[in-house]
């Protein structure tokens, strides 16, 4: 059984990713808090990424780093300290997870990297300036790392539209907002995690096996379509 670590799976995508792939996996999950599901092959650290150091995991195979942030204001409104945040919590935390663990991933079989982007990155949209800016560096990480680690570790990752996490709470407040973001979509919807999650158990499994360097758009057509 192979094994999987994730970075941010208590709540959002990354607690539907653990719910997709727990009975076919053994899953180590790392969070400030407790993930709501209990299983025999789950392990939880209680831990801040930014902050804590991480334990020494032996045999890993999968590493799938999930913390993120939405942090929409005016430009005029934004301090650098909301860049910094932005891009502590989704390029550093990533590059952290990323060191500690490699030397155990190069050892694993058919291992892979997953990290997470954002359809804000190549739909320019108001107010994503710090948001984007840090996921623009996570789309260069893969990028750099794809190519570093072949062939012996593949590196991807997703970049989702809107998803009803609680994460997104602020933009899904109320019907007509929820309607309003549906009307922007081509497809005329928006992502829940469990779409997500079906995804990243493609691209870590062995169907996925000649993909690496790419970002995967989950955009309900957004961003691939003017219609």
């Amino acid at each position: 059984m192979k094994h999987i670590i994730i970075i941010g799976g208590s709540k959002g995508i990354g607690n539907a990713i653990i719910q997709s792939l727990i009975n076919d996996y053994r899953v180590t999950n790392f969070s400030r808090t407790t993930p709501s599901l209990s299983h025999n092959n789950l392990t939880h650290h209680s831990l801040d990424i930014l902050n804590d150091e991480l334990p020494p995991i032996e045999n890993i195979d999968i590493l799938i780093y999930c913390p993120g942030s939405i942090n929409l204001k005016p430009i005029g409104r934004l301090k650098i300290d909301d860049f910094k945040n932005d891009f502590e919590i989704n390029v550093l935390g990533a590059v952290k997870a990323v060191q500690h663990f490699l030397p155990q991933l190069k050892k694993g079989k058919n291992p892979a990297i997953l990290l997470f982007s954002t359809v804000a990155t190549k739909l320019g949209m108001p107010f994503h300036a710090s948001i984007a800016t840090a996921k623009a560096g996570v789309e260069g990480l893969v990028k750099s790392l794809g190519a570093e680690l072949a062939p012996t570790i593949r590196v991807n990752a997703i970049a989702p539209t809107v998803t009803n996490t609680d994460l997104a709470s602020k933009l899904l407040r109320n019907e007509k907002a929820i309607e309003s973001i549906k009307e922007r979509h081509p497809l005329k919807k928006f992502l829940n995690p469990e779409e997500v999650a079906d995804m990243v158990e493609f691209l870590i499994s062995d169907k996925s096996k000649s993909i690496s360097g790419q970002i995967i758009e989950m955009d309900c057509g957004i961003v691939s379509f003017k219609i």
